[in-house]
């Protein structure tokens, strides 16, 4: 059964419904995207989990700030806003990208400190702190 989503902002499925879209993949997509959702809920440790445009997200002061998808040749991390990414310029340098996603390799977990970085730009973007 396909989740109730309205738009960006719409109802969240649960982190329980998350470890099922997870589940889901083969790895090493598992595993790498188990390792991303680490890395986010270290920077947002109370954030909500949840489905946002189909894609586990995270939710912090009402407000989705971070998400990631998997796809047949790559992964992507997706930060919910189309200035993020290019917020970061260089940092971003040897990952292809869009307006709204980064892509990396299905074997290749973002560097914490990157992920840090980009969910820090987020929330600052979005007027929150860590501790919304």
């Amino acid at each position: 059964m396909e989740p109730a989503v309205r738009g960006g902002e719409g109802p969240l499925m649960s982190a329980a419904e998350i470890d099922e879209y997870l589940a889901q993949l083969d790895e090493p997509k598992r595993s790498t995207l188990e390792h991303l959702r680490r890395s986010i809920l270290a920077v947002v440790p109370n954030a909500e989990q949840g489905i946002s445009y189909r894609c586990p997200a995270f939710r912090v002061g009402g407000r989705v700030i971070a998400g990631f998808a998997a796809f047949t040749n790559h992964l992507s991390y997706l930060p919910h806003s189309g200035s993020t990414l290019a917020e970061l310029g260089d940092e971003l340098t040897g990952y292809s990208m869009t307006r709204s996603a980064l892509h990396f390799g299905v074997d290749t977990p973002l560097p914490d400190e990157l992920v840090a970085r980009l969910v820090t730009a987020r929330l600052r973007e979005a007027g929150l702190t860590e501790a919304s």
